[in-house]
This record gives C-alpha cells, structure tokens and sequence, in this order.
C-alpha cells in the first residue's frame, strides 16, 4: 500500500503548498476538508494540521480530535494547527498586540529531530493574528522568534506519537529552511521512506486502470493540452486500442496546430481520430461579439460534435477525463466550491444522456508532478511545457467577431511572436504568451502606399499559477525585432502595441 500523509484543510490560502511541499519530498499526500471523516488505513504516516483565516477563540472555530489522530500517527500543526493543538491540551492563546506578518528569525532553544540541520537562526514567516502566550502541560518550547515566545513546540509526554506545532508557515517560499523542516516531519519521525516518484505512479497507476477498466472501451476528448495528453498516455498504457480519443479542430487553435499534435499522437502510439470542424464552428461564431457567447457557443458546440462522434462508436462504457488535483480540491474545500469566473472553465460538462463512467487517472496530482509524469512516458517537452491555451482558444484573443480571415492573420502574426520567444530563449522564462486581434484599425504607411489595418497587442505575464500574474519586462529589442517581423510579413497588421497591465486589476487573456 502507498504510504501517505494527510492534510487536514481549516481554510488556509496556503494549504497547497503544504501539499506541493510534501510531494516534492517524494511522499504521497492528499488535502480533505478539517471535517470530513476518514479512515486510519495502513499507509497512513502522518497527519498535518493546515493553518486558517479563523481564531482558535471564534465561537465557530473549526475543531478536531487531535488526541484520537496522535493516538495513531504523529501529528503536526501549522499556524492555526499549532494554536489549535495548544489549546485543546489546555494551554492559552491570545491575540497579538499586532497581527504578525511577515519575515521573522526563529531561533532554538532545544535539540529535537524535528529541526536536525536547521539554521539557528533561520528566517520564517509569520501570518498570524493570535499567540501561544501558555503551552500546555506537558509540551516544550523548541524555538522563539525576537517577537513570539513559542514559535516550534511539542509533546514531551511518550505515552502516544509525537505531536509538534510551528506557529509559522514552513510551507512558503520565504520560510528558508521551512522544506528541510517538513521533510525532518515526513522522514525522521512518521518514518516515509520517500518512494513515490513519477516511474512509481506510473507504474501503480498502469495497474490500478487496467483492474478498473477491464475489457470495457473509453472515450476521451483530447485537446493537445499536457492534463489530457498524459492521462490519455496513461489510459492507453493500461488498455490499448480500447482507448478512442477524439481531438477537434474547432478553427481556434494555434498555427499548424491540429497537425502538429496528430502526428505526436501517432508518435505517442495513441487511437486518435482528428475531426475538422473549422467551418461548423466559424458558422455558429458568425456575427457574435459578446465574450462569454462566444466561449459558451465554442463549449455546446464542442459538446455536440464530441456526442456525435461517441454515438458513432459501439460499446464505449467509460469516460476518459484529465483533471488535476486543484480541480478537486476546489470541489471538496472547506468553503464550498470556488465561483466560476468564466464559463470556459467548464467546457468540459458533457451531457447527462451520456452516463458514462469517469476515468481520471490524474485526479491526485498537480501540474508540475502531470509534466514530471509525461516526461517519464515519453511525451515530448515541447507539449508538456507550452504555455496555458485557453478552451476558446483564439476565439477570445480575437475581440469582436471571429471570421476565418481574422483568424488566419492571428494564428500567423502569433506563430511569429511565440517562435522569436523561442529562439530568443525568453519563452520559458515566461507563464504565457499570447497575441491579440484588436477590433480598429489605424492608418500606416507601406512603402509609397498608405495603409488602413489591424493592431495587435502582444501580451506576455509572469506568474506562478495565473491566480495573479506581472506584464513580463522584454527587451526593448526583442519587441522592436517582433513587431517588424509581424509587420512585414503579415499583410492585413500594421501596427503592434504591448499590453503592460498585471492581473489583477487586468486579466491575463483580454476577454
């Protein structure tokens, strides 16, 4: 059985990276809301408490048992862990004369394996409104910052599993030493030998499909994204040619795309069917202006080719589906599911009529450990490290009306913009990249001629997760260098700007 540590969620903006922290150390995790009940199975190693926007003192602060988990696995607290497992022990906390936010130097006051190799001092960070003024009996203080007196503690009393808490978050970035603190957690006291690795997935994941799937046939719309691609690759690993893919060429991709991604498909081993519908889609996108129109008609329409398409098969029983681990998490958080901002994040609703069984072989993993994966399965770097693409794709980098002549000038002045990133070496050094079709067009000269053309904005961010994103600083040079190629060699562009807003107040795609 794979051994695992989990994550019980109070809320925090920061419960992710605990996880994301935990992976990287090579030990399987996942996050469940703080109230929902589980099941001490065998492979669990550890429990770890998340930190919360509440106070421990709120009337409806979120509680757990800790006692009954400490009883079986040992068990950590993070921030609002810690204040939680201090005052359900019997120790007090108060609120702070100031919220504490920020960088602060934590310094040991004892030796304890939990903080083997770390710095004294170390820089942390802090995001707390409350303090542990009194720890309970039988608990010691490991370590203080300049500011808190109980900045790392724990239980002294043997008679269950260890019981630690950090009133910081080892998690973030700015906690420098706050990884090596976590893994000291995950190996040297839960005992995780560190074996989940992408070959490992692999592997388990191969097998646990080929059980689940049997002789049954799949179906599985592909879109030459890395989430579908792997967890196609996995499905046909496990079952063959009973995996059919579909990939659609809804007439918004990227230059040359739909070929390009075909032949990888082939390369890949993978029963894929292309299915150009170009025109069907330019047809209902016909004098449509409105952003979210546009992206609802490119989602009912996909739908409806992709059920024709099924219906043509015989026998397909199941679903094939490459959502990740975010995608699911948001689903069961402790707040409810996340609103949706806009429609085309669901593009992937499919009609109930359909009543087919999911499979979803990337459900527990985040995007980094899906591109880890596909690297191990031979997938090529160029499609697991392309920039995010819209659903709508081009339909919503094309303001206005979407017509095959302004796609056309699009997929080209981009292909320019996106392969200069390249060969520049700038393209991995930002998120996402994209061209824009405005819908004015303004006055030029071309030789001894005069011009009446199109603008394009160039757009390109940097960002960690495209929650938030910075305009990316290019060289003066490269756009210069760009905005000749695209004019020069696109007729119908005559002018090129550079969007310099960051998200928010902006978004990343402008509709």
């Amino acid at each position: 059985m794979t051994e695992k540590i989990l994550i019980l969620d109070f809320g925090s903006q920061y419960t992710q990276l605990i996880a994301r922290a935990v992976r990287e150390a090579n030990v399987y995790c996942e996050i469940i809301p703080y109230h929902k009940s589980f099941t001490f199975e065998n492979g669990l190693k550890g429990i770890i408490l998340s930190g919360s926007p509440f106070s421990v003192n709120d009337e409806n602060a979120p509680l757990v048992d800790i006692a009954s988990f400490v009883e079986k696995v040992p068990v950590l607290g993070v921030c609002y862990g810690a204040q939680l497992t201090a005052k359900t022990f019997g120790g007090r906390v108060d609120k702070s004369n100031k919220r504490e936010y920020g960088r602060a130097m934590m310094l040991q006051q004892k030796s304890d394996v939990l903080l083997n190799g770390i710095n004294s001092p170390t820089q942390v960070w802090m995001s707390h409104s409350d303090s542990i003024a009194l720890l309970p009996e039988g608990f010691e203080v490991l370590a203080t910052t300049e500011s808190i007196p109980v900045a790392a503690f724990k239980k002294t009393n043997n008679t269950t599993n260890p019981l630690y808490g950090l009133q910081f978050h080892p998690e973030v970035y700015h906690s420098t030493e706050g990884k090596n603190i976590l893994k000291n957690f995950l190996v040297d006291v839960c005992g995780c030998s560190q074996n989940w690795t992408p070959a490992n997935f692999i592997h388990e994941t191969v097998e646990e499909l080929k059980k689940k799937i049997g002789n049954r046939k799949v179906i599985m719309a592909l879109s030459g994204g890395v989430d579908s691609t792997v967890a196609a690759t996995l499905i046909s690993k496990a079952i063959g040619k009973n995996l059919f893919g579909i990939f659609v060429d809804n007439g918004v991709l990227r230059k040359d795309e739909f070929e390009q991604v075909i032949e990888t498909y082939k390369q890949l081993d993978l029963n894929v069917k292309g299915v150009n519908a170009k025109e069907h889609f330019y047809t209902k996108l016909a004098g449509k202006t409105d952003p979210e129109e546009k992206r609802k008609i490119i989602g009912k329409t996909f739908i409806e080719i992709f059920d024709h398409e099924s219906h043509a098969l015989e026998g397909i029983e199941m679903l094939g589906q490459g959502t990740i681990y975010p995608d699911v998490i948001e689903s069961v958080s402790v707040h409810g599911p996340s609103q949706t901002i806009k429609s085309h994040h669901n593009v992937g609703g499919l009609p109930d009529t359909m009543k087919l069984e999911l499979v979803e072989p990337l459900r527990f993993l985040f995007k980094d450990e899906v591109r880890k994966v596909g690297l191990e399965l031979g997938i090529p770097y160029d499609l697991l490290y392309r920039h995010p693409f819209p659903g709508p794709g081009l339909a919503i980098r094309i303001l206005g009306e979407v017509t095959e002549e302004k796609v056309s000038l699009l997929q080209r002045a981009d292909a320019i913009y996106t392969n200069g990133l390249k060969e520049h070496g700038l393209y991995d050094k930002v998120w996402q990249a994209g061209t824009i079709l405005l819908p004015v067009k303004s006055v030029g000269v071309m030789g001894d001629e005069r011009t009446y053309e199109y603008t394009v904005a160039l757009r390109a961010v940097t960002s960690v997760d495209g929650m938030t994103a910075d305009w990316a600083h290019l060289p003066y040079e490269f756009l210069a260098h760009i905005s000749n190629e695209i004019i020069n060699n696109v007729r119908g562009i005559n002018r090129v700007v550079y969007d310099i807003s960051s998200k928010p107040p902006a978004t990343i795609e402008w509709e």
